[in-house]
């Protein structure tokens, strides 16, 4: 079974900036307690109330993500060749649905060339359990590229806005880049020691 990739294509002719959305996922972060208390106050409300709430808290950070995707991929090809790695082919929203195989996987950018692939997952708040749900879908790619006759090397990397420490190193010690935003930019930090390669 083939992968099944999914492209979204926004329908604003002018989409945002990739530096307007690393601004306002900047302010998101800086806004965390007063998320906090609203979490708090929402708390004493009825379940519907509080459904409604976690729905409608849920579309808008998907939105600001699906944002993310679309005007951080060209940023990403552009920053890669400075590691010596060129990717022509960018696809935002990668599924994998196998189910001969029971081997199902999704990721927000995978960057491709002949050679190698560099699957990019992308979270507003990096943690080490979201690295290692990373590591286990580079795995599952693996296992799926070798089913179907892939021999491409495919590579790791993980996105985040709030990163603390702990994240950062346990990323870095796992052989995935790492991408943070730098301003109106992005930085790319390669991991400690050779990247891993899967």
């Amino acid at each position: 079974m083939e992968a099944t990739h999914t492209a979204r294509h926004p329908q604003d002719a002018n989409p945002p900036s990739f530096e307007s959305v690393w601004a306002i996922l900047d302010r998101i972060s800086e806004s965390q307690e007063e998320t906090e208390r609203i979490v708090k106050e929402n708390a004493l409300q009825t379940k519907k109330d509080k459904a409604e709430f976690n729905e409608r808290l849920g579309n808008y950070i998907k939105l600001f993500g699906d944002f993310t995707e679309y005007t951080m991929a060209p940023k990403l090809r552009e920053k890669f060749t400075e590691f010596g790695l060129d990717f022509p082919r960018t696809n935002r929203n990668m599924k994998v649905k196998d189910k001969v195989n029971n081997i199902f996987l999704e990721t927000d950018i995978m960057l491709e060339n002949g050679d190698k692939a560099m699957l990019v997952e992308i979270k507003t708040q990096l943690t080490v359990e979201r690295i290692n749900k990373h590591i286990e879908r580079l795995e599952k790619m693996r296992k799926y590229a070798d089913l179907h006759g892939d021999k491409r090397t495919f590579l790791g990397a993980v996105a985040g806005v709030v990163v603390d420490d702990e994240a950062r190193e346990y990323a870095l010690n796992h052989g995935l880049y790492l991408i943070e935003p730098a301003g109106a930019d992005l930085n790319i930090t390669s991991p400690n020691g050779k990247p891993k390669e899967w």
